[in-house]
């Protein structure tokens, strides 16, 4: 080989995009379970983070802490969070917080600290551009080229970049960094104000956990600032928080849930549906009521509750937003001047309807690969595989994006990360051990008859 030719790319067993929570709790599995594989996993920040523009001060993460990346699957785990709160010297602090959940910017330490251990696996700042299946020396895997132009081969490809927010009409129609969705939250607010930049007015769209943490957040960093939340329903909800319920979250959920009919899966999310979305926690709803009630009390209210009212337009008007509103039962129309609107209105789970998106946005090159069910959407095993149409294509797995096909334990939630990945690593193992098996018996039949 010439010093300018360049040396071939590697074939890594696994190939990751995204290393958040999901990816990062396969790569624990993994090691853990002392695999054979080689992995490569591509991240696009410049380091693994965790929801880093919602570490609001106060927020929680609404979830019991051992729920983390690896606790069911292994009680034993060095990465754990318990372990991670003994090695930062804070267990016995931590464990006297009057607090039911941890606070989120605890979590996301927790998170960065166990991504740590695992940066030799890792390219940051490495988005992917594109995905496509290519050949390489005989054999068929894929090709993701990031916008770097880096180049990187896996004879598995594993989608874990997150959910795409959704921005509903008539917010996606005008092009502002005065309109934007709750995860660029700290950092837009960084930019649109600061000393002498205190907002007159802003609105807060969705009535969700977050939509309430956000109008908590905004009225206390800008005291004289108007801040108004604006939800379709009639008023803010408390969330199913009944232990009954709550096994939604529960493993057995998951497989009861999979072998349902797409009609049984509807009936399970209407149930499911007040655990997890369009509802908030009694402890933010309590605080936002008080402070309402105390400013009203005052003469001096500057917090305020729209329910029933949906967009109708919006457009700039110099420094500010206007945005039209329906209210949804009397019919009246309003219009609403605002710095900036933050919207609390979630993520796109994968499907055909109108909220949703067929698959993720990087892998619609390659979307007619795999089959689909009657409706349209994509077919995804047990095992969070995708089910090959073509030949010649490898296996591609989903993790963290099943939430029509698994339940709402894979709404993005941290309930079941641990034991998804280990389903995650059997599947890979299984897979790759046959593949690799093959591939030789192949190599070897043609060496012999050579």
């Amino acid at each position: 080989m010439s010093p300018t030719t360049p040396a071939p790319a590697p074939v890594y067993d696994v190939l990751g995009i995204g290393f958040g929570p999901a990816n990062l709790a396969l790569a624990i599995a993994l090691e853990e379970r002392d695999s054979p594989l080689t992995a490569r996993f591509l991240e696009a920040r410049p380091q693994p983070e965790w929801q880093p523009g919602m570490l609001l001060d106060g927020s929680d993460i609404q979830n019991h802490p051992s729920r983390d990346l690896v606790t069911l699957r292994n009680p034993r785990s060095r990465y754990s969070f318990l372990n991670y709160l003994h090695e930062q010297g804070r267990l016995l602090r931590h464990l006297n917080v009057p607090s039911e959940f941890p606070l989120r910017k605890e979590y996301a330490g927790y998170i960065r600290w166990a991504a740590g251990f695992f940066s030799h696996l890792v390219d940051c700042n490495q988005r992917a551009a594109r995905v496509e299946v290519v050949e390489q020396s005989g054999e068929r895997v894929y090709e993701v080229t990031t916008m770097s132009g880096s180049r990187y081969l896996g004879r598995t490809l594993v989608m874990g970049p997150g959910r795409t927010p959704y921005v509903p009409a008539p917010y996606d129609e005008v092009r502002t960094p005065r309109v934007f969705h709750l995860t660029q939250y700290l950092p837009r607010l960084a930019e649109l104000t600061g000393p002498g930049r205190e907002p007159e007015s802003v609105a807060v769209i969705g009535g969700s956990q977050s939509a309430v943490e956000l109008a908590l957040d905004l009225s206390r960093r800008f005291p004289r600032t108007k801040v108004t939340t604006y939800t379709r329903s009639h008023s803010l909800k408390l969330k199913d928080t009944s232990p009954f319920s709550e096994e939604g979250y529960f493993p057995e959920f998951t497989d009861y849930y999979f072998r349902a009919s797409r009609e049984g899966k509807r009936a399970l999310d209407g149930y499911m549906h007040g655990t997890n979305y369009s509802s908030a926690d009694g402890d933010v709803l309590r605080e936002l009521y008080l402070t309402m009630y105390e400013q009203e009390l005052d003469g001096d209210q500057r917090v305020f509750l729209r329910g029933n009212h949906e967009a109708t337009g919006l457009r700039t008007a110099g420094d500010r937003v206007e945005i039209d509103f329906l209210e949804r039962v009397t019919g009246e129309r309003t219009t609403e001047a605002v710095d900036f609107a933050v919207l609390a209105t979630g993520f796109r789970n994968m499907g055909p309807g109108p909220h949703e998106e067929l698959c993720p946005p990087l892998m619609a090159p390659l979307a007619d690969r795999f089959a689909t069910e009657s409706d349209g959407r994509l077919a995804v095993g047990a095992d969070y595989a995708l089910k090959p149409v073509a030949d010649g294509t490898p296996p591609l797995f989903l993790n963290g994006l099943c939430e029509s096909s698994h339940g709402i334990g894979d709404a993005g939630s941290f309930s079941l990360l641990s034991l998804r990945a280990a389903t995650l690593t059997d599947a890979l193992t299984e897979r790759l051990s046959t593949t690799l098996a093959a591939d030789r018996t192949d190599r070897s039949a043609a060496l012999a008859a050579a």
